[in-house]
């Protein structure tokens, strides 16, 4: 639980979701972490509070960035392709990653409560700017979406009754009764999968492994779409072992025609002395993968050759050629390939 000096009065707060009184105490049941908060204070998260005996999303409609992004950047190249999405981020998040990359905006134990934007929006709001940008869909990201779950959840729903799609890039670190509500309304998830050890998720993000591969097969069973990211660390997640064991969970718990990608580290954060992770490191992971069954694996981050782009399983033709983010030629027609008409699982419509 955060202890914070300043709890500055006069945000908004919205009755939360998933909790039960324990005497004076209120315990959260929106992800794992099960946090036992007393009166006036917040949970590990930073944006739920007890007050006045009931638990309330301390920041709901606080949203501190937003933007218009390609849709590959979350990464989904699956899902539409080519087209931009909308990015929004509350503060916050449930796992204290030691490598985060968005660290300034999701460790709210290191920002000064004064530092949090008063600015609010509503869901309304959002939709409008949406709507107002000609763009199809919304991404719940930077920071971690669960923890906005109240708001989150009302913009999905709105977003769904307008034919605009949800995307929600997230840890996975959510309890399965919180998402089977939330997965009816958002359309495609990119999930992290930090590493298959127990050990790193305790030492280096503060949670723990079992509850992310329950989310994972959770939205994989709902029917929408997936694609899993994996953050390569060299020397912490980098072993060989470990990386067979994560590319044999996604392909037989999950299926081999989910997306995995891999992605390079960056010093940040707290492990600036880490080496950033070579171009040979993630080709290594990549060409693993592809032997182990997987049929459809990328690179990011770092610069490699061919793993950006998409292959037709059947021809091996490249149906979908990228360059970063941009999309350079898609020869995909519904959801099969332009070539031989093999099916390509997908949305792309």
């Amino acid at each position: 639980m955060v202890k914070y000096a300043v709890i500055r009065k006069g945000l908004p707060m919205k009755e939360a979701s998933f909790y039960e009184k324990e005497g004076d105490n209120l315990r959260c049941f929106l992800c794992p972490h099960h946090c036992r908060i007393p009166a006036d204070r917040l949970g590990l998260c930073g944006t739920r509070k007890n007050a006045g005996g009931k638990l309330y999303a301390y920041l709901y409609g606080t949203v501190i960035a937003a933007h218009s992004d390609p849709v590959e950047k979350k990464p989904l190249f699956h899902f539409l392709p080519g087209s931009r999405t909308f990015s929004i981020a509350g503060p916050g998040c449930n796992l204290r990653c030691g490598f985060c990359q968005n660290w300034q905006i999701s460790q709210l134990d290191r920002v000064h409560a004064e530092e949090i934007p008063k600015g609010t929006t509503t869901p309304e709001e959002i939709l409008g700017q949406v709507q107002q940008a000609g763009l199809g869909s919304i991404s719940y990201t930077y920071t971690e979406p669960t923890v906005a779950y109240e708001f989150v959840y009302e913009c999905a729903v709105k977003a769904r009754a307008e034919g605009i799609r949800s995307i929600m890039v997230t840890n996975g670190y959510i309890n399965p009764e919180p998402l089977k509500e939330l997965v009816q309304y958002v359309d495609a998830f990119n999930i992290d999968l930090k590493a298959m050890d127990e050990e790193f998720y305790r030492k280096t993000c503060g949670g723990t492994l079992g509850p992310v591969l329950e989310s994972l097969v959770a939205v994989r069973s709902a029917g929408r779409w997936l694609e899993v990211t994996n953050l390569i660390i060299p020397g912490l997640n980098s072993d060989e072992t470990q990386i067979a064991k994560l590319i044999d969970f996604v392909k037989n718990e999950l299926g081999d025609d989910v997306p995995l990608h891999f992605s390079g580290f960056y010093p940040t954060y707290k492990l600036t002395g880490i080496e950033p992770t070579s171009a040979a490191v993630l080709e290594r992971a990549c060409r693993m993968a592809k032997e182990r069954g997987l049929l459809h694996v990328y690179a990011g981050n770092i610069r490699t050759e061919g793993w950006e782009h998409t292959y037709c399983p059947s021809c091996k033709k490249a149906v979908i050629l990228r360059s970063g983010y941009t999309i350079l030629e898609k020869n995909v027609m519904g959801n099969k390939c332009a070539f031989c008409q093999a099916p390509i699982a997908g949305v792309f419509a």
